[in-house]
């Protein structure tokens, strides 16, 4: 959503259009979110308040996957959080439990509780034997007044403390997209990702099979691009772009 739909509390060009065409279609959507700190709910009244109608089934974050690794994993574990509402409830309901003591998990996402404090405790759990998970994938993210860390830059303190890697629960890990494309009722081959990032959502697309359109209205650009191995299949200026490219394929006969 950042850097496709908005930045900031700034609805991105082409939205509305891009959102009134899939309605008008009637073709089955998802919003498959890095973002771990927001709920479905205040996701769907996020957009409400910028002026766009989508109901909260639409959504799917990092937040609810990790929620779901970890039920999958140890049910009715314990866990130190750094993060915000959106993961703290997602892991609540499942049954995962707040633990500063001796947690099975430490889990971090992003927002403004991590803290010197919050690290240095999650260091200290980690060396004590807690896995370290992070929400999502992404080192940065876009904003109204630019760049700002994101949940990779905020584990890697804790993985060059104790020498353990984190494992990683949003796009691009599969488990994320399987769940997404289980919710759409839809097969990889007739699915499209879109995103602004080469590094989580086009190559999450890639190595899930659907196809991949990134747009320039966030993270990556036509130079960044350059440096990679892949490609997505389309590239577009931002998603207004890929509703009249669409249009003009329809009127083709495409």
């Amino acid at each position: 959503m950042d850097g496709v739909i908005y930045h900031g509390s700034k609805i991105l060009p082409g939205v509305p259009e891009f959102i009134e065409w899939l309605k008008e279609r009637e073709l089955p959507f998802l919003f498959l979110t890095n973002n771990p700190v927001y709920t479905p709910r205040e996701l769907s009244q996020r957009l409400k308040r910028m002026g766009l109608e989508v109901s909260e089934e639409h959504f799917y974050t990092s937040a609810l996957a990790t929620a779901k690794f970890l039920d999958s994993q140890k049910p009715g574990c314990s866990a130190y959080v750094i993060g915000e509402g959106g993961l703290m409830n997602a892991l609540y309901d499942v049954g995962i439990t707040n633990n500063a003591v001796d947690p099975d998990y430490v889990v971090v996402g992003e927002g403004p509780s991590y803290s010197m404090e919050s690290l240095t405790i999650a260091t200290n759990l980690v060396m004590k034997g807690a896995r370290l998970i992070g929400a999502d994938y992404d080192v940065s993210g876009p904003t109204e007044d630019g760049i700002v860390p994101a949940c990779r830059a905020l584990v890697a303190p804790i993985e060059l403390a104790t020498g353990k890697k984190a494992y990683f629960c949003g796009k691009p890990n599969p488990l994320m997209m399987r769940t997404g494309l289980r919710m759409l009722g839809c097969h990889s081959e007739n699915a499209l990702i879109i995103g602004d990032r080469m590094d989580t959502d086009i190559i999450a697309g890639m190595e899930s099979g659907t196809q991949t359109a990134l747009v320039l209205s966030g993270v990556s650009t036509q130079e960044s691009i350059k440096t990679y191995a892949y490609r997505p299949t389309e590239i577009f200026r931002g998603v207004g772009d890929l509703v009249e490219a669409a249009r003009k394929r329809e009127n083709e006969g495409a």
